[in-house]
């Protein structure tokens, strides 16, 4: 289903208003709660009411509003403070039906570890969050059901795959939400809703589902927040749950970098460079900020050429045919029949190169050397988040023919994917509007364990450049 030109749709769509949770992020209103201003339960029934308004955004896959999952311990950072989880996880109670036709899942049996770890933070768990079938598409959009709208406009992508946690945090809805990121789909809708959003790197967060069985685990954990300190906050809460001892400690991070950083420019990505135009002008200014900061800022070519893009295209297809093969593992009553055509043109795109996946996974697991030599110099690269900015609902349906799809697809996510690949560490920011009022997301991306300097450079943007929100 697509935009219909011959149907009115609101500019913007958003839930902003006077109750409890006012215009106030995550951090402010878990110390509401502690401080007995308000409780979880009032929360909760304020953001039920605002995802009610903006039903049209059709943002939600499933509704546990009658009996929302509250905190059981009063220690998380977040505690009382509402949110959703995305319909690729596990919350028990509830099915995780991850986007498709192809079977109806019954209620999970238990959390999967991740939720645990989610739900050690103190969060109130409303529901399951919309996405795109498997999360295979950068956009929100599936055959049997209405697309995921962008709150800024209603006949624009939300990006995906974690679009309906993007469109429920940027409408104003709960102030942070549940995403994961396979290629991108945490920092394609953050950046398409005006939104912080942190992949992190492989390992930062507990591994479960799909992700522990993958030959290359691309999928990072994470949350799609309105602000920088709800995303360092949530690091922090998380890290206290479980903290991976080869990593580097993430901490607390509370504001910019107090030491000069050299910082790698990268406006070129595997079909050239980034065109003059929102996307490039974008970029530019946020570097332009950083110098003026005191921080240095050196072009750098992309380390990588065709072939790691192929790798990935081909590695992607491998997934699709992994699932659509296996589904029965996730339902007894799974009818691979019922795929959509993206999930079905990449299984097949994957089948008739199948004798390539040992070099595929060869030149994936190889990318990270190459990633690591080219950025060790440096402190963090700033690049696009996409190769243009938001299209239209329709434009990555996965209606449209399979290879005019995929070539689509390669335009649009051209940056992101590298960091799934090599397992490290990327965040998007907001960085400014285009002239149709539609936000743009810059990216920070770094070296294994760097999310402290993410997090901060993340702060010194919001702080220069503040971000802009859908009700003003």
């Amino acid at each position: 289903m697509t935009a219909d030109a011959h149907i009115p749709l609101p500019t913007r769509v958003h839930a902003f208003g006077d109750d409890v949770l006012g215009d106030h992020d995550a951090v402010a209103l878990a110390t509401l709660v502690r401080d007995g201003a308000v409780t979880p339960e009032e929360l909760a029934a304020a953001a039920v009411a605002r995802a009610e308004r903006v039903e049209e955004l059709a943002a939600v896959a499933y509704r546990s509003y009658a009996e929302p999952l509250l905190p059981t311990e009063r220690a998380g950072a977040f505690y009382g403070v509402p949110s959703f989880v995305k319909d690729n996880t596990d919350v028990a109670g509830m099915p995780t039906n991850q986007g498709t036709a192809a079977f109806r899942a019954r209620p999970a049996r238990a959390h999967s570890g991740y939720t645990r770890q989610f739900l050690s933070t103190g969060l109130t768990v409303l529901g399951k969050s919309a996405m795109p079938e498997f999360g295979f598409n950068a956009t929100s959009e599936t055959p049997h059901l209405a697309p995921t709208r962008n709150p800024w406009h209603t006949g624009y992508s939300v990006g995906g795959s974690s679009g309906g946690a993007a469109a429920l945090v940027a409408a104003g809805v709960v102030p942070i939400a549940h995403g994961n990121d396979g290629g991108g789909s945490i920092r394609i809708p953050a950046a398409c809703a005006g939104l912080v959003g942190l992949k992190p790197t492989r390992g930062r967060h507990v591994v479960s589902g799909l992700a522990r069985s993958l030959p290359v685990d691309i999928v990072s954990e994470g949350v799609l927040t309105r602000t920088v300190r709800d995303t360092a906050a949530y690091t922090a809460a998380a890290e206290r749950y479980r903290r991976n001892p080869a990593l580097p400690p993430v901490g607390r991070v509370d504001g910019p970098p107090s030491r000069r950083m050299r910082i790698a420019l990268v406006l070129d990505n595997l079909a050239g460079p980034v065109p003059a135009g929102p996307t490039r002008d974008a970029v530019e200014r946020v570097a332009r900020t950083l110098e003026a900061c005191g921080h240095s800022v050196e072009p750098v070519p992309l380390p990588f050429d065709a072939t790691i893009e192929s790798a990935f295209l081909h590695y992607w297809g491998l997934l699709a045919a992994a699932i659509t093969t296996t589904g029965r593992f996730l339902d007894r009553r799974f009818d691979a029949r019922r795929v959509d055509d993206l999930t079905a043109g990449l299984r097949a795109f994957f089948l008739r190169r199948a004798l390539h996946a040992p070099l595929t996974l060869y030149r994936l697991r190889a990318a990270a050397a190459t990633y690591e030599q080219a950025l060790g110099p440096y402190d963090a690269a700033l690049l696009p988040t996409l190769g243009h900015t938001t299209p239209p609902l329709g434009h990555l349906s996965p209606t449209v023919p399979f290879d005019e799809l995929l070539d689509r697809l390669r335009a649009y996510v051209c940056f992101t994917p590298i960091n799934n690949i090599t397992g490290t560490p990327a965040i998007t920011v907001p960085a400014g509007l285009t002239d149709a009022g539609l936000p743009i997301g810059v990216q920070f991306a770094a070296t294994r364990g760097s999310e402290r300097t993410l997090l901060e450079l993340a702060y010194l943007v919001e702080s220069e450049r503040p971000f802009p929100r859908v009700d003003r």
